[in-house]
């Protein structure tokens, strides 16, 4: 059977996953990118032609540089401190002890949480009136009064990120469990015998198996955390005071609360972008680190 027969009937297997794709994928991106360009309402005419008009006001109107910075803010916090973390608890489960099996059970709760349950109960934690966090302050003489976490312009952004690491840093563990795995015994065994400390083991002979992995974890972390919205709508709607607001909580407010149908499109597509360049960023980073690794 020939080359270019197996290549053709390739393309016709894919055939109607590409149409699905361009329907449920390519439409709407196109009426978006479209829809971007004119001053439309979201409810009301298709609106008039405005052309980058919306793409020059949304990146320098300060609304979006503000909610850039939050949202770079709470992206690198939370993913540096997740990947610690991570790497940490996968270390810990990766020994031998009693009872380790239940741990490694109970390690993806969390991350097999909703969103919104687990936005949910971190607003009750953080209640100012009977949240478990103030009383366990307050008992251990930490605080003289209730503090509302989440209502005070200084503390909601770092009490979303604990929120966020809570959820999402078992998706590291998990990854780095996995690859530790990989590391053979003897090499770890032959380092110990040679009088290497446990630094020097975990750099020199466990973080190589674990730069791949946890590549892969940074770019989903990364990725997400930029792009985030749930949590923080559940928890602040990006107050207060807008000090929580990320830029898809401002694609919304734009969009639907503000009725600005051309605008939100624009400011959506501006996100969309950055993502991108994310993702481009990462995965030829990835490719390098895998090509150093063989």
């Amino acid at each position: 059977m020939s080359g270019t027969w197996m290549t053709t009937r390739a393309w016709l297997l894919m055939l109607p996953l590409l149409v699905v794709m361009v329907a449920v994928i390519g439409w709407p991106l196109a009426d978006t990118v479209a829809l971007s360009f004119t001053d439309a309402k979201l409810v009301g005419t298709g609106g008039n032609f405005v052309g980058f008009d919306n793409y020059v006001k949304m990146v320098s109107g300060s609304n979006f540089q503000r909610t850039l910075v939050t949202t770079t803010w709470f992206a690198v916090i939370s993913v540096a401190a997740e990947m610690v973390i991570g790497v940490l608890a996968a270390l810990l489960l990766n020994q031998r002890f009693h009872g380790r099996a239940a741990l490694r059970a109970l390690l993806i709760l969390p991350w097999a949480l909703p969103t919104v349950v687990n936005a949910t109960l971190w607003r009750l934690i953080y209640n100012p009136e009977y949240g478990a966090l103030n009383a366990a302050l307050s008992q251990l003489g930490l605080i003289d009064v209730y503090r509302s976490w989440l209502g005070e312009p200084g503390t909601a952004l770092a009490a979303l990120i604990v929120a966020d690491c809570w959820k999402n840093f078992p998706l590291v563990a998990l990854i780095a469990l996995a690859a530790l795995q990989a590391v053979p015994r003897d090499v770890t065994a032959a380092a110990l015998v040679d009088g290497a400390g446990p630094f020097n083991r975990f750099r020199f002979v466990i973080l190589p198996y674990l730069a791949g992995p946890l590549m892969v974890a940074l770019v989903l972390r990364t990725i997400e955390a930029f792009k985030v919205f749930d949590i923080i709508w559940v928890m602040t709607r990006g107050g207060p005071a807008n000090s929580t607001r990320t830029l898809s909580i401002l694609v919304y407010q734009e969009a639907f609360s503000f009725q600005r149908a051309g605008s939100g499109a624009s400011l959506a597509l501006i996100v969309t972008l950055l993502v991108t360049v994310l993702a481009v960023a990462y995965a030829a980073l990835v490719r390098k680190t895998a090509g150093s690794a063989a």
